[in-house]
């Protein structure tokens, strides 16, 4: 990959993350940011490529730990204090030393902490350098990003995905990740003495993505996958974590009807629920009985992107009142408004789908009120705007 001034050079097609601006903010805040997400999201590429005039080191390497663990205290203070230590969590021993010495300094824009096992970065990070940090997360590319995917159709979208390998050096979905996710399972999984059967996580987690857009059933889905209510409990704050899926809660501010109070299962890429439902091509993906999920998923996971690489916390959610009326997506925003979303996977609009929009209950704050779908219309009809994807990306700078 040819990488020029904060760009990533993809096959003639420039594309500059969007977190890069927020990153080099917070620099000037925070004496340490750490940068996490899932592997081959990007995260070493952005670092090296948006921060030229820092030092780099990869913890994966035993050598270079070794050296560092040798004498740590020496290390940090002959390296400077423009520094990105990659794959941070291999060395928890360092977090304290880089706390005394920032402390020391006080200075901002110190060090740079990257990784993918968020769970062990974040722990070593809450337990040394707790208020010095600033936490961001790389996400694979989000569609303002990646301006190729216009020429593919919906559910060859759905079934790529959005991993950068993918589409710098071309490589077919069903070639890319199951080793993807080998490779999760063999090196993140099997480091967490949680997680002592591999083959029972495995068939965990093609369970989740059979699961996509349902409230989740936590009993239900132990019973399948033949483990303990605590340990589902347990693997899917796994893969909460490792950023493989997302739980979106329920809304319930200010309503007195009883809701459904468990959370709905989305994954962070729809490439990696398909690959676990074993699609293979757009044609399995456009007649599979959860096509309408998996597009629902594709709309909720590009939200989710797109506010964390612009430095915003997601606060996205469903409402579902006990008699089943349910509203897709609810997305809170700073003002105080709040924009509430219908997902509909079909192409031809029906009235249907503003039914539910119409009998949400109203607050005293700004509501906005928008079906998505994949049609060609974008109207409005009377308060209810009418968003088809190719329009999706423009809709998205309203969510921060």
């Amino acid at each position: 990959m040819y990488i020029c001034n904060r760009i990533a050079y993809i096959h003639k097609m420039i594309i500059e993350r969007s977190l890069s601006v927020h990153l080099q903010n917070m620099l000037k805040l925070f004496p340490v940011i750490s940068l996490t997400g899932p592997r081959q999201s990007g995260k070493t590429t952005l670092l090296k490529d948006v921060f030229p005039d820092y030092q780099y080191f990869n913890l994966e390497r035993i050598d270079l730990r070794e050296m560092i663990l040798s004498d740590p205290m020496g290390f940090l203070i002959s390296a400077g204090p423009r520094v990105i230590f990659d794959e941070a969590q291999n060395v928890p021993e360092l977090f304290s030393y880089i706390q005394v010495i920032s402390d020391e300094r006080n200075i901002p824009g110190q060090y740079i902490l990257s990784g993918s096992q968020s769970f062990l970065l974040n722990e070593q990070i809450s337990q040394s350098l707790a208020g010095r940090v600033k936490i961001s997360h790389l996400l694979p590319f989000d569609v303002t990003e990646l301006a190729t995917i216009k020429d593919q159709s919906i559910c060859q979208t759905i079934l790529n995905g959005f991993y950068p390998r993918l589409y710098d050096y071309q490589i077919a979905a069903n070639d890319f990740y199951p080793s993807y996710l080998q490779t999760y399972i063999e090196r993140d999984v099997r480091s967490l003495k949680a997680v002592e059967n591999l083959n029972s996580f495995s068939r965990f987690l093609g369970l989740c993505a059979g699961r996509i857009g349902q409230v989740l059933n936590l009993t239900s889905l132990a019973n399948d996958a033949g483990i303990a209510v605590n340990t589902a409990k347990s693997w899917l704050s796994l893969l909460e974590s490792s950023f493989i899926i997302y739980q979106l809660q329920p809304y319930h501010r200010n309503f007195n009807k009883r809701l459904i109070k468990s959370p709905k299962l989305y994954f962070y890429d729809t490439g990696i629920a398909c690959s676990l439902l074993r699609l293979t091509n757009q044609e399995m993906v456009s007649t599979h009985y959860l096509y309408g999920a998996l597009f629902e998923n594709l709309v909720i996971s590009e939200i989710i992107k797109y506010q964390n690489h612009f430095g915003k916390r997601p606060a996205l959610y469903y409402w579902r009142e006990s008699n089943g009326l349910e509203i897709d997506c609810i997305v809170e925003k700073e003002n105080n408004e709040i924009l509430i979303i219908e997902i509909k996977g079909g192409q031809t609009f029906n009235k249907d789908y503003l039914k539910n929009l119409k009998k949400f209950p109203l607050e005293d704050k700004s509501i906005h009120k928008m079906v998505i779908y994949t049609g060609d219309q974008n109207t409005s009809i009377t308060d209810i705007q009418i968003i088809n994807w190719s329009n999706f990306p423009e809709f998205l700078k309203a969510t921060i």
